[in-house]
């Protein structure tokens, strides 16, 4: 039996925030089995003073279904021992919790290697657009996607 069929994933699309410690005590607690734990917090920057908020919106359902694949793949490829993807919706502030990963596993390459595939393959694979509002009420954009993700994503992937 795979690790991917005896792993479930912990996948959460909310509002409201989280707690980092209070997460990785849920996925560590009593599991002995773990030698490593990273975590993955991303934070809503300010953008040198020029952003007030990000509103960040999702399509529910597929959101969830896309980060159960990104998990359920790091979980198989990495032969991790847990792993927890929570991310926000809504407006959240600079320096308010955006994301979260935890990755677990029996040692730390396989946990640091699985945290940031899920991170790669979340900010280009799963369904969620952000939105920059500005300081003092400035109208703000749809943040496009970058060619630096795309390249951290590709590199998880053989060349064809």
């Amino acid at each position: 039996m795979s690790d991917a069929d005896t792993v479930s994933p912990t996948i959460r699309v909310q509002h409201e925030d989280f707690d980092l410690q209070a997460e990785v005590a849920a996925l560590s607690a009593g599991r002995h089995e773990i030698g490593a734990v990273v975590t993955f917090s991303g934070l809503c920057r300010d953008e040198g003073g020029s952003l007030e908020a990000l509103e960040l919106e999702h399509y529910p359902g597929m959101a969830e279904a896309e980060m159960l694949r990104i998990a359920s793949i790091a979980i198989e490829r990495f032969g991790l021992q847990g792993l927890t993807a929570i991310h926000r919706f809504g407006r959240i502030a600079p320096g308010e919790n955006i994301v979260l990963v935890i990755a677990a596993s029996s040692h730390r390459q396989a946990a640091f290697d699985g945290a940031n595939f899920v991170m790669d393959f979340l900010k280009t694979s799963a369904p969620f657009w952000k939105k920059e509002h500005g300081a003092g009420g400035k109208a703000g954009d749809w943040v496009a996607g970058r060619d630096a993700d795309d390249a951290a994503r590709n590199k998880w992937t053989p060349a064809g």
